[in-house]
């Protein structure tokens, strides 16, 4: 899975996985993780998502990180914001009060970038990623951000053999083969959500479990 696609999927407005409202898992469970009033959050491909806008509005400073320049610029523009726009090494920043979107490889994300990331959401970076991308992402995450990190990992568990991804199914196995070792993993909430999603019944699913992990960076 390639830069072109997603670049291709922005630009020709694509994006089923975008969602026209906050997400309510966020809504739900973040007040719990305690992240104090002020603290940054990292968004990992964080599209255009309403749930940056959330975030800054619960008081936090929002890094999001996002590939395609059109989904950053789509995000301010429907959130009536002026961003500055300025080079940041290998990304492309764009800011305006609290919220900073970051246009680049996420992979050239260094420690340093994020060394006062106090919290993470991830709602749809892990699932919009193939197999090996997948190990790659976390490993990263893992290395970058700094212990005592804490946040949500919302995942997709369904039959892969049924259906091609993006989105692509992560069962709560890989979930603690990815991160066990250097996190604290608990899920939170499972719910089957295929009964609201067409695009998954047409594949003849069975089930389509939507679940919640909490994260805390233990080492």
């Amino acid at each position: 899975m390639h830069e072109s696609f997603w670049q291709e999927r922005w630009a020709r407005d694509q994006i089923g996985f975008h969602l026209d409202q906050v997400n309510p898992y966020l809504q739900r469970h973040w007040p719990a993780l305690a992240v104090p009033v002020g603290a940054r959050v990292l968004v990992p491909l964080c599209g255009k998502s309403l749930d940056l806008a959330w975030l800054a509005g619960q008081g936090y400073r929002v890094l999001g990180v996002e590939l395609a320049e059109k989904a950053v610029q789509d995000f301010f523009a429907e959130q009536g914001l002026q961003a500055e726009v300025v080079r940041h090494g290998a990304f492309k920043l764009y800011r305006a009060g609290a919220l900073e979107l970051w246009c680049g490889d996420f992979f050239a994300l260094r420690a340093e970038d994020v060394a006062d990331c106090q919290a993470l959401f991830d709602r749809a970076a892990l699932i919009a990623l193939p197999p090996q991308m997948r190990e790659r992402y976390a490993a990263h995450l893992t290395a970058i951000l700094p212990r005592g990190c804490r946040g949500l990992l919302i995942t997709l568990d369904y039959a892969q053999s049924q259906m091609d991804g993006p989105p692509f199914a992560v069962g709560d196995d890989e979930v603690q083969r990815h991160f066990a070792a250097a996190w604290q993993v608990q899920e939170l909430q499972r719910e089957d959500v295929l009964a609201g999603n067409w695009k998954f019944i047409r594949h003849e699913l069975k089930a389509l479990d939507e679940v919640v992990y909490r994260l805390e960076k233990l080492v």
